[in-house]
């Protein structure tokens, strides 16, 4: 082999290395996030509210995934700064046509879909039905990631994508038992989350193609300006013209609450950089294997829960960790030349063309 081929395969292996450490960084913030995010529901003034009516809890969801999303943005321009990236993110998102439109599309799914979706799966039913509910989300993500530009998905990635979702499933059987039993039975709830795990498995096959032609740090930021845009502008305009809750001074009461916006600010700095990690590893090692390895979250989501409470958590826990983890190590052991991330035919020219 000569010198030129062996710096290549080195290259691919530290790529792929990467790739995977970007990926598990997504699963740990991704799993603190859960902590802030359940919390918030009980913090004034959300506490102190009836939540008798759908339109309340879907308010109050409104509220709190447009406020995320804020707190998330904030952070991101204080990571453009320190990275000196400022200028980039000016030239990006001028380009609106060929670029910013997608991360506008993305934000459409992964914030107004999976985001709102999570909000309500957790406020109506409860945060471990939430969080397994999103564990699909691989699933979606790379059929449309193979189907749009070819990534390929070889059988051993596909037994790890496998292993890694029931093994989640596996961590919170009990607990979701418990809450699906002891919830108000709300179809709005189990509808968000089948709106998070499609959300987040559409956005990562947009943000998988737009990220071959943007910088990650600063075509995430791009994404949430975006999704700011859509609660700020449109959303949350709406439910102050057409809805009978008091939203104006719910967001009020919410920005004067200390506790509350500690929590805002813990969830947008946790989401924030797990969104980071997750666009990360996508140009690395594609979006189904990156969104897989992100499924470990539900494994540090229970860890986190467990420390921020002080209970121990049970035996299936254990259980499920191994096999989440066996899901994991099936899935890094890949071949790298198994690791295909573009092979768009030529008879889809038109869908490389538009993207």
């Amino acid at each position: 082999m000569n010198s030129l081929a062996a710096a290549k395969k080195k290259h691919g292996k530290k790529t792929v290395r990467w790739g995977f450490m970007w990926a598990l960084w997504t699963a740990v913030l991704w799993g603190a996030w859960y902590v802030p995010g359940s919390a918030i529901w009980n913090e004034l003034p959300f506490s102190s509210m009836a939540m008798k009516t759908n339109e309340e809890f879907l308010t109050v969801a409104a509220v709190i995934s447009g406020l995320n999303a804020v707190s998330v943005l904030l952070f991101m321009f204080i990571w453009l700064g320190v990275l000196g990236k400022w200028k980039d993110y000016g030239r990006t998102i001028v380009h609106f046509r060929k670029v910013t439109k997608w991360y506008f599309i993305a934000a459409l799914f992964g914030g107004l879909m999976a985001i709102f979706g999570s909000f309500l799966a957790i406020g109506f039913v409860g945060g471990i039905f939430a969080a397994v509910a999103g564990l699909m989300y691989p699933i979606v993500g790379s059929i449309l990631a193979n189907r749009w530009y070819g990534e390929k998905i070889s059988r051993r990635a596909a037994i790890g994508i496998g292993l890694i979702i029931v093994g989640g499933i596996a961590v919170f059987a009990p607990g979701i038992l418990d809450e699906i039993q002891n919830s108000s039975g709300s179809w709005l709830g189990y509808l968000g989350g089948l709106m998070a795990a499609v959300g987040w498995g559409v956005e990562g096959a947009i943000a998988g193609r737009a990220l071959d032609a943007t910088d990650p740090d600063v075509g995430l930021t791009v994404r949430f300006t975006g999704e700011v845009f859509w609660w700020v502008a449109v959303v949350l305009p709406l439910f102050v013209l057409f809805g009978d809750v008091p939203i104006l001074t719910i967001i009020g009461k919410t920005l004067t609450s200390g506790a509350a916006v500690i929590w805002l600010l813990l969830a947008g700095i946790t989401f924030g950089f797990c969104y980071v990690s997750w666009y990360k590893s996508f140009p690395l090692i594609g979006v189904g294997r990156g969104q897989a390895i992100g499924d470990l979250y539900g494994v540090f989501s229970i860890i986190f829960i467990s420390i921020f409470t002080l209970t121990m958590p049970e035996w299936n826990f254990v259980v499920g960790a191994l096999v989440v983890i066996a899901g994991g190590f099936v899935m890094f052991t890949e071949r790298r030349d198994d690791i295909v991330l573009r092979a768009v035919p030529s008879d889809r020219k038109d869908v490389e063309e538009a993207m």
